[in-house]
């Protein structure tokens, strides 16, 4: 099976930041294995746009070195590099002065999509949206991308919205989380919509709980300056494990289309109810054989920032009335895991005896590191001496499944910037869906701030403070194991 890949309009990108890690580490190899495989017109350009001043063969040397570090070498074909260097320009820009931009202008078509990163901190969103349109460089249909934090709260976020709002319609504004480009994610919806097996199941008469995990084995390291300010709670939940939740929990929209989607994952958030401070569980790492404690990775030595989340949520409709949602993410854990777990309820009456009671069906979404969708089955064990009951997994591993040239997936970066260039906002966040997670999330961190709650130690390379596993041994249920 090979996959096919539907080329997009003729585009100019204008990457804000374009000299930045996160230019380097992930939207420019993007590009290029987009280019690499045929889906980027040959007419694109990308340009560059950044304080650094440079002429465009140096960032295209810039560029060369990214692609050398972050693309397979399978894929660095010499002549397909040189090809996409060739799409590429750079200006030299200041953000919130006047240098650049008529240099900028000059290099935008009239005929081609016009999209523009800010790949930039968040205080430069307004002025550069402002002088978008002031320099009359961005066009009534052109699109703008903006990266989290999309504040730090309700107020800022509101704040955010207003200011981009003043120069770009809705509809123009593609603010990314990365999580919603995963192949997974979106098979998520493909599960549930597609197949006539799976949505009859899908609400608190079938499903006994879910759990949701985005583990990582990595400190805050560098981040230490940002991750202090900001918590698990800001940088994961508020919008990653959030995003998750709202697809795993919405309604069926009427169609696969931007807005509808949209509206069903803004009504997951507003059913949401307010979290008991007592099924919330926040940790902090310690010093370990390989690497620093928290306090070590950041400058106060006193704070109170978790790098550990655990929570149980409840969502107030009629579809998930009683089934609980089990929330996790953090630092300097056992393994590095993103996974979605829908665990079924046991059959209503057991026609086998005790001893051979079966288990509980349980469907897994891996998001990382190995993308698939797991379902266990019980089965009677093959052989002589009676009914012995056995639990099988039903794997689809995409690699496996699909073959080489499927299971080859896309980056999310990849995926979501191609959804920009079509004008397709389904993977992305809509400003009043923002505004409802920071309102649902705020006064779990105002209530943090006023107990002065000091966030639990756990050990590196574990799956968090005990009290997490507390947190679903007291319901009878415990998390599904992370593995080393």
């Amino acid at each position: 099976m090979v996959a096919r890949v539907i080329p997009v309009d003729d585009f100019d990108l204008v990457i804000f930041g374009g000299t930045g890690d996160l230019a380097r580490r992930k939207i420019l190899p993007g590009l290029y294995r987009r280019f690499w495989s045929e889906q980027m017109p040959p007419a694109a350009r990308i340009i560059g746009a950044a304080r650094t001043d440079q002429d465009s063969d140096a960032w295209r040397a810039f560029v060369r070195e990214a692609i050398e570090e972050f693309v397979s070498p399978a894929k660095r074909v010499p002549e397909t590099v040189e090809a996409f260097l060739d799409c590429l320009s750079y200006v030299p820009i200041d953000a919130m002065g006047t240098d650049g931009w008529a240099d900028l202008r000059a290099l935008m078509r009239p005929e081609a999509v016009q999209a523009f990163y800010f790949s930039v901190a968040p205080s430069l969103f307004g002025p550069i949206a402002e002088r978008l349109k002031d320099n009359a460089i961005a066009r009534d249909d052109a699109r703008i991308v903006v990266e989290k934090p999309f504040g730090r709260d309700l107020e800022t976020a509101k704040a955010l919205n207003a200011t981009l709002a003043t120069h770009f319609d809705e509809a123009q504004i593609y603010r990314i989380d990365h999580y919603l480009g995963k192949e997974t994610v979106q098979n998520l919806m493909a599960v549930r919509f597609a197949n006539m097996l799976f949505e009859p199941l899908w609400n608190a008469q079938y499903i006994d709980h879910v759990q949701i995990t985005v583990a990582e084995t990595v400190g805050v390291g560098g981040r230490g300056s940002y991750y202090d300010k900001s918590g698990a709670m800001r940088d994961m939940v508020q919008n990653h494990l959030m995003q998750l939740l709202c697809l795993t929990a919405m309604e069926p929209p009427a169609h696969f289309e931007p807005n509808a989607v949209r509206d069903e994952k803004l009504k997951v958030i507003r059913a949401l109810d307010p979290v008991e401070p007592g099924d919330i569980v926040r940790g902090q790492y310690q010093a370990g054989a390989d690497g620093a404690s928290y306090l070590d990775d950041v400058e106060d030595s006193a704070s109170r920032t978790e790098s550990f989340v655990a929570m149980k949520l409840h969502i107030s409709n009629w579809r998930w009335n009683g089934t609980p949602f089990y929330l996790r993410t953090g630092k300097r854990m056992k393994s590095r895991m993103s996974e979605i777990v829908i665990q079924f309820k046991e059959p209503p009456h057991n026609i086998f005896t005790e001893a051979v009671s079966p288990r509980c069906n349980i469907l897994t979404i891996r998001l990382q590191p190995d993308e698939g969708i797991d379902l266990r089955m019980t089965i009677k064990e093959p052989g002589p001496g009676g009914m012995r009951l056995v639990e099988v997994p039903m794997d689809m591993t995409f690699a496996e499944a699909l073959g080489p040239e499927v299971a080859d997936i896309p980056d999310a970066y990849e995926r979501l910037i191609m959804d920009v260039i079509r004008g397709n906002q389904t993977l992305f966040m809509r400003g009043d869906e923002v505004e409802a997670a920071w309102g649902w999330t705020d006064p779990i961190i105002a209530g943090w701030t006023r107990s002065e709650h000091v966030p639990l130690p756990y050990e590196p390379g574990t799956a968090g403070p005990e009290d997490a596993l507390i947190l679903l041994y007291r319901d009878g249920r415990r998390w599904r194991e992370i593995s080393a």
